[in-house]
Parts: C-alpha cells; structure tokens; sequence
C-alpha cells in the first residue's frame, strides 16, 4: 500500500497541473496518469483527501481564475476567458458561473464581485477571532524553539506608509510542504515548524538555499477552507521529491513588495493593506500568478516577540 504522505505529496501534484492546464482536457485517466494511480483508485482517494471530487475540482479552479481575470483591465470577452480556461463555449461557462458564484460573468465584472468578497473576509475575520488563542501558542513555539528557529530580532516598521518597490523575480524550483485551510491558520504556523526540521534533517539550511511562502489562492474568492499555503526551499535539478514533499516552480515575473516584520497573525492584515490600499491607487494591477514571502537564506525569529521577516510579493501587471 502506498504510504499517506506519498499519496498527499502525488494530489498536490495534480493540483498543480489542474492550475497550469486549465485550458487542456483533464479528464479522470489524464490526472490519475499523472498521479501514478489506476483511475479507479484515484478518484476514491483523490476525495477522500481534498472533500471534493475530482470533476468538482477541476470545474470550481476553472471558475475562481475566469472571476478572477473578468477583473483584468483592460478586460477580456466572456469567449476568450472561458476558452482560456477549458470550456467549451460562453454558455456553458456562464451556466457553470451563475451556478458557483450566483451571479453571470457580467454582473460579477460590474460589481456583484464585491460582496461575494465581503462576505469570505467576514467569514475570515471570524475564523481569525476564534484562533487568537492558538496563534499565541504557536507564536510562543516560535519563540522557544531556538534548536529549528534561528533567533534574531525583527524590527516592527514604523510609520503608516507603505515602502512598495517594483521587483522582477525569477522562476524558482522549489521543494514544498502544503497547508490547506484558512490564510492566518497556526496551522500554517505548524507546518513551517515541521518542514524547517525536514530542511535542517537533509541539510538544506546549511547551503543556504532560499525560503519562500505561497499563496496559491485569492481568499476574496477562493472558501477559506479551500486555500492552498506552501512552505517552499529552493531546490536544484537533481533534488528528489520523497513523503508529502513535491516539487514544483514559482511562476517569475513582477512583483509589487513590500517589507513585513511583526508576528504570524499579522501577515494577513498586512496583505490585505498592499491589495486593498496601493494597489488600486498604483498603475497596476493583480495579475493570477500566486503571491509570494520571500524568507531568504536565513529567516529569523524574535525570541522576545515571536516576531519574523520577509517581503511581500504580490503578482502585477501595467493595466
């Protein structure tokens, strides 16, 4: 019997074929081939680890990235976005749209599409409300655990102002563990801890390879539950993926950054801030590639606070 971790590490890569193939047929015999499984048994397993099955998966990343470049300006037509991302025609898609979102493609672009974000950012205000608690215990593990968490002290930026710089980064392979759940979960706090130690185990840290956060989904659009988190290293050619470890690249291409120090329940707001506050004042706008912390070789943190820091990266493009 294939071990679990395994079984994760091969869903994730189909995850993450799904989002760089949309436009491609994805059908059960394709994905499983790809996950090294009979389709029989992919499909059962493939539901037992993600809630949904694989159809539904496939349909709901193909609508969350059509809502998401209905956005773009200057805008797209209905036909060439649901081309784009694997439908067969514009009535289909809008069907399949109305269907998940409860409004068409045309009321989402002329507005419907913010109070489907208000609400997931209500839901996710509550969610971080009922986690203060365990944010603290997982900052606290921080903050002891001096063997995994190089200390160092993280200064907090003062001043209301957004320091935001435009970067080029490049496509980055890397090795990733995945979280699946809220942005702002101890969870996420958790799985930095768990794969730092892998890290460290293979000695990775000692060639100072690079650390990165992704954010491979919107949570104005994507149910919190759904959102996918990765703690990524970067990794040469000739490394191996083993367990719940897969590999994958980060998309290049620029950015807008900003600097963030202060603690794990901190980041979020901070997110929210760059997209909310300069981006709709700037020349740019959010492309769909997925947002990006940038650790460095050696991130660090605060023994006294629990505080860390990185920079931001959001996906942009001239509008």
């Amino acid at each position: 019997m294939t071990p679990r971790k395994t079984c994760v590490a091969r869903v994730n890569a189909v995850l993450d074929h799904v989002d760089t193939h949309l436009a491609e047929p994805l059908d059960l015999h394709v994905l499983a081939s790809i996950a090294h499984f009979s389709p029989w048994h992919f499909h059962r397993l493939f539901q037992a680890l993600t809630g949904e099955t694989l159809a539904d998966r496939v349909r709901r990343r193909r609508l969350e990235v059509a809502a998401s470049r209905l956005l773009a300006s200057p805008p797209a037509t209905a036909l060439g976005i649901a081309l784009d991302v694997g439908f067969a025609s514009p009535e289909v898609f809008s069907r399949a749209f109305k269907a998940h979102f409860g409004v068409t493609p045309t009321a989402w672009r002329h507005g419907a599409y913010r109070d489907w974000a208000a609400r997931h950012r209500v839901e996710l205000s509550k969610i971080h409300q009922a986690q203060r608690k365990p944010d603290q215990v997982i900052e606290a593990a921080f903050r002891d655990d001096g063997h995994t968490w190089p200390s160092g002290h993280a200064l907090t930026p003062k001043g209301s102002d957004m320091n935001v710089e435009l970067k080029t980064l490049p496509e980055t392979r890397v090795a990733y563990m995945r979280h699946l759940g809220p942005y702002g979960d101890p969870g996420i706090g958790r799985l930095w801890q768990r794969f730092d130690a892998w890290c460290r185990q293979r000695g990775l840290v000692d060639q100072r390879h690079a650390f990165y956060g992704v954010s491979r989904d919107s949570p104005d659009i994507t149910a919190p539950e759904k959102c996918r988190y990765d703690a990524c290293i970067e990794v040469d050619g000739a490394f191996v993926p083993e367990g719940d470890v897969g590999v994958q690249v980060v998309p290049g291409g620029l950015c807008a950054c900003t600097p963030f120090s202060g603690t794990p329940d901190h980041i979020h707001a901070a997110w929210v801030r760059l997209c909310a506050e300069w981006l709709p004042g700037s020349d740019y706008q959010a492309d769909d590639r997925p947002a990006v912390e940038a650790y460095g070789a050696e991130p660090k943190v605060d023994k006294n606070t629990g505080a860390f820091s990185c920079l931001l990266c959001l996906p942009v493009r001239a509008q």
